[in-house]
């Protein structure tokens, strides 16, 4: 099973200022505490063990609430002087990566999944990067997923209103010592650059989870969060 995450926490909070101003997204406080600390405690109740925080914006306010609260966690920085983008931050932060396969979510993003069963379908199919899906109804937020029988990615859809259709939940497991040899620039996004001009020529898969979701990314959601986060 994979134990092993890279969290991206260097995200700036640009739509949520109104609510949040001066703090990196994932350190927006929620029900009393810092948005990060929830994405945290659902990866190690799911027996994830290390950590590697990629950051950049802000970043003295993420170490010091880690050195403060998780002084025993296996927790290394991947620091960006400069933003390289979420692929670039993903590359930068893998040399750190002890494991072949390793987790890689958002700092700002939630989403209940099953890191057993998504490592085990990832491993299976000897993946190169499995996508976590979330079925969704009636939005228009988000782009979506389409797979084919066997749940390997058919195409990535522009986003639109849906009736219907599996968004990207921003997890992935992801094969880190292919990922690095990939010839990519050093400034690039993970979801346009890598998955969506690669998904045609790797081994590219998606698992798809009817979990908790919410990403905080803007007012009406960071909102939410306040409330369905007390219970958990």
């Amino acid at each position: 099973m994979i134990k092993e995450a890279i969290i991206l926490a260097g995200g700036l909070g640009t739509r949520l200022r109104s609510v949040v101003s001066e703090l990196p997204k994932c350190m927006a406080p929620v029900a009393g505490k810092p948005f990060l600390h929830y994405v945290i405690a659902h990866l190690q109740k799911k027996g994830v063990d290390k950590f590697i925080f990629s950051i950049g914006y802000k970043s003295e306010a993420i170490v010091n609430y880690l050195n403060e609260q998780y002084s025993i966690l296996n927790i290394q920085y991947s620091i960006e002087d400069e933003p390289l983008g979420t692929g670039g931050a993903i590359k930068l932060a893998c040399n750190k990566t002890t494991e072949k396969n390793i987790l890689v979510l958002n700092g700002d993003t939630l989403f209940s999944i099953d890191v057993l069963k998504l490592s085990a379908l990832h491993e299976l199919n000897n993946a190169d990067c499995t996508l976590s899906l979330k079925p969704m109804q009636n939005f228009d937020r988000y782009g979506v997923v389409e797979l084919n029988n066997d749940l390997s990615v058919a195409s990535f859809k522009e986003k639109q209103f849906y009736k219907s259709g599996l968004i990207n939940g921003g997890v992935y497991a992801l094969n880190a010592e292919k990922f690095v040899t990939e010839k990519l620039p050093e400034k690039f996004s993970f979801e346009k650059d890598y998955l969506e001009k690669f998904y045609t020529k790797r081994k590219m898969y998606g698992f798809v989870q009817d979990e908790y979701f919410i990403d905080i990314g803007i007012p009406e959601d960071y909102e939410r969060a306040q409330k369905e986060l007390i219970e958990k």
